[in-house]
């Protein structure tokens, strides 16, 4: 009889829950990691934080049986912060996925160090193409957009649009530098030439003496190679010392929505740049930034709108792996198609990088802005394989 009693609770306890019994801790916790005090706040910072808890809920709050959670926390652009919470959470708090991770010398520090714990990373806030380049890793994934698609789509339309002379004003960093290889590499290719570039301290507030060799340089393209508040305020110094009405071009090769809002159409109209989402893209999209506005009290840049899809993919692929383990998700990552507000029909190639189309933007003038967040008008698609597939990447092996 005890043997029979012993069998029967055995039986029920396998049957109650296998699906949890795959969950590591019984619970998938993600981690936000990214800027939430410097210049990349409004890009990331607390409305990426609010992008995955979107996603989580809008996924039912479960995956496999178990709870999700999500954490974040501030890495100040610092590589060895980041990789010193990315530590603490994955061996005390026991985090299974970090996301996000905005600036790319803290996206391939986090990435180098889950690679060895075989921790899933979706980067949607660093650039460098080196994520799925040199230092790919069978555990990391590039969505949203990097420097590769950035070059295509503002370098090759502006050099076809007849700017040929390119002046680089660059962020000092890793991120600056693969951005302004990338697009130096694509203006060459479409005939042009680089007459000259600088680089300067990230969060510099003065860029007049960086301005002063722009205009001094004989270029009529000046690009941006910086991000967040540093583009922000040398668009707005760029329009003091009157580059445009000098006859000049201004390319800012990473700006977003956000930035956008908070530099104004006033300073920043006529400027062309690239993003992977808008807002006002179709009825989809529109549907979803209203929803993201109702919450956070502004629309989503393609960083923000890349976290929802990034953390939705990944709970779909444990819903589809049946398990956290991260040999498990990534195979499943791989393989899955990426179908949701952001993408359509993405997919994920051997080295991480997800494939879907970019779009090339102008910011409209006051005039032409009906509503607020009105703010581009898309001037060209660009599709996922020529925004992405990048000859000079190597592919990643998959995990057997």
């Amino acid at each position: 009889m005890n043997r029979m009693l012993a069998a029967s609770l055995a039986a029920l306890v396998m049957g109650a829950g296998p699906a949890l019994a795959q969950i590591s801790d019984g619970v998938v916790k993600i981690g936000i990691l990214n800027d939430q005090s410097g210049v990349y706040a409004d890009f990331g910072g607390r409305w990426s934080y609010e992008a995955a808890l979107m996603a989580v809920e809008d996924f039912g709050g479960e995956v496999a049986g178990a709870k999700i959670e999500v954490v974040t926390a501030d890495h100040q652009n610092k590589p060895d912060v980041a990789s010193n919470i990315a530590r603490q959470w994955y061996d005390v708090d026991k985090v299974d996925s970090i996301m996000e991770l905005t600036s790319s010398s803290v996206g391939l520090a986090v990435q180098g160090l889950s690679r060895d714990l075989k921790k899933i990373t979706i980067n949607t806030g660093a650039a460098t193409t080196e994520l799925t380049g040199a230092q790919c890793s069978p555990y990391g994934f590039h969505w949203a957009y990097d420097t590769h698609a950035l070059a295509v789509g503002t370098g090759g339309a502006l050099v076809e649009q007849g700017g040929d002379k390119w002046f680089f004003i660059t962020a000092d960093y890793a991120f600056g530098y693969s951005l302004e290889e990338n697009t130096s590499n694509f203006v060459k290719e479409k005939g042009g030439q680089v007459v000259g570039s600088v680089r300067h301290p990230l969060a510099t507030t003065d860029f007049s003496s960086f301005l002063l060799q722009a205009q001094a340089s004989g270029a009529n393209v000046v690009g941006f190679a910086n991000a967040g508040l540093d583009t922000a305020n040398a668009i707005k110094q760029a329009a003091e010392f009157g580059i445009v009405e000098g006859g000049q071009k201004i390319a800012a090769l990473l700006f977003t929505l956000a930035e956008v809002h908070g530099l104004g159409l006033e300073a920043a109209q006529g400027t062309t740049l690239t993003e992977s989402f808008y807002w006002k893209r179709d009825e989809e999209s529109e549907k979803f930034g209203r929803r993201y506005f109702e919450r956070t009290g502004r629309m989503p840049s393609m960083n923000h709108t890349g976290v929802y899809s990034a953390v939705t993919q990944y709970l779909k692929a444990i819903q589809q792996a049946g398990t956290d383990d991260g040999d498990a998700v990534s195979k499943a990552l791989h393989e899955m198609p990426v179908n949701d507000v952001f993408a359509r029909e993405g997919r994920v190639a051997a080295n991480g990088r997800m494939i879907t189309d970019v779009y090339l933007m102008q910011v409209k003038t006051p005039a032409e802005s009906t509503e607020p967040w009105d703010y581009y008008n898309v001037l060209a698609t660009i599709p996922g394989d020529q925004a992405f597939m990048d000859p000079a990447r190597s592919g990643c092996p998959l995990v057997q």
